[in-house]
């Protein structure tokens, strides 16, 4: 069975998010997107797992599933697609090692709740877990992981958006230039990294030093409406363990698909730049100085990979797993009519589409274009664009997102 999982998500108890981030309308919006399985985001947050708690039950299959009292009216509007959770949160671990400052964040996912429970306060120890849904911990990475595996031997923690300059695990100014580097003795118990908005398999395939892991991709969603914007893709039974097992692997025989992807120069930290001067630039240069102000720019992940590729002594092997580039059917939308993506005429539209057509992820990739014309022949002439990667970019940089045009 061929579907999509987004394991990388925030409740409302993270910094910056939204406050419709709760269980009812990260389900009902999962069914919008065509996501099968959702992480349950924040899980060693105490209210917020004392939320899940009340609104999930575990299901035969190792996940979770949203109680039937607490689904949104709207559900039944698309498809009878059913949404299963996965338990997983992200933490971040600041510490020093070896004379210099880490900030490296870690998605963890967990074989059940009660896991998630125990985890958490454990890790009361390093840091307030009430604090934030994505808790700052002073513990080293590799003694996290540790602490990880020896509550839930079932758990993997997997590196997250591994190239963001500011927090993660080969960011330029916080991290290390290898995974073996930051978990040393307890690499062997990392099987896959997660690649991010900037950055897409080809440009991790080119660093040899992430040759043997999984490549995964997620939202990393600070609201329900962007489920799914990034997602690794499954062709196995939906279960716990099918899950891991594909994940550990990276291979089509046990069921690892691939994965779907922004644009990477429509990530926020694609090239190097300095957003309050306007300036940007895709060359590589060791000190980075901004032109107009003398300021250093923010390192960009383009060039933090070609740092990494120079240090190697050969390029990326055969692992290149299929991968899909899209960009938010509200973006298609917005291109059609002229007006803003976030506009209630779009919302109005994207609702529309989803209820008539099919799923983001079935109108974006699979759905027959003649079906779509039967609907919109505007659209599906865009997405027909879209599908063979006819688009003009306005790179992103230094925080900011870059925009994709689709070219008719």
């Amino acid at each position: 069975m061929l579907f999509f999982a987004d394991l990388h998500l925030h409740s409302r108890f993270s910094i910056a998010t939204s406050k419709y981030c709760c269980p009812e309308l990260f389900d009902l919006w999962a069914r919008k997107k065509g996501i099968s399985v959702l992480g349950t985001a924040d899980a060693l947050h105490p209210e917020w797992a004392r939320e899940l708690e009340k609104k999930l039950f575990l299901c035969e299959n190792g996940l979770y599933m949203l109680k039937d009292e607490f689904r949104h009216d709207d559900c039944a509007l698309y498809f009878g697609r059913e949404v299963y959770f996965f338990v997983a949160t992200e933490v971040c671990c600041i510490y020093k090692w070896d004379k210099k400052v880490r900030r490296i964040h870690l998605l963890i996912l967990l074989s059940s709740l009660d896991a998630a429970r125990k985890v958490s306060r454990r890790l009361e120890l390093f840091g307030n877990v009430s604090s934030n849904g994505r808790p700052c911990l002073k513990i080293d990475s590799r003694d996290l992981l540790e602490i990880v595996l020896s509550i839930d031997s079932s758990s993997l923690c997997i590196p997250a958006h591994i190239w963001t300059p500011w927090y993660s695990v080969l960011g330029e100014w916080s991290g290390f230039d290898s995974i073996e580097e930051c978990f040393r003795d307890l690499t062997g118990s990392i099987y896959a990294v997660e690649t991010g908005l900037s950055s897409d398999p080809p440009m991790n395939r080119a660093v040899a030093l992430l040759d043997n892991y999984t490549l995964v991709s997620n939202s990393d969603a600070h609201s329900p409406d962007v489920i799914g914007r990034e997602a690794t893709c499954f062709d196995t039974s939906i279960s716990l363990d099918t899950i891991i097992n594909a994940i550990k692997t990276g291979t089509e025989e046990f069921g690892f698909s691939g994965t779907i992807e922004f644009f990477p120069e429509e990530g926020k930290y694609f090239l190097d730049g300095h957003r309050k001067c306007q300036m940007y630039t895709s060359m590589f240069t060791e000190n980075r100085i901004c032109p107009v102000c003398g300021k250093k720019m923010t390192p960009g992940v383009l060039n933090r990979t070609r740092q990494l590729i120079s240090k190697e002594s050969g390029r990326g092997n055969h692992r290149l797993s299929k991968f899909w580039r899209i960009t938010p059917l509200r973006n298609l939308l917005s291109q059609l009519s002229g007006i803003s993506p976030k506009s209630k005429r779009i919302a109005v539209e994207y609702e529309k589409c989803v209820r008539t057509l099919g799923s983001e992820m079935e109108i974006i990739l699979t759905l027959p274009l003649e079906y779509i014309k039967k609907s919109s022949p505007e659209l599906a002439a865009l997405i027909e664009q879209l599908r063979n990667g006819n688009v003009t970019i306005s790179p992103g940089y230094d925080g900011k997102f870059g925009s994709v045009l689709i070219n008719v």
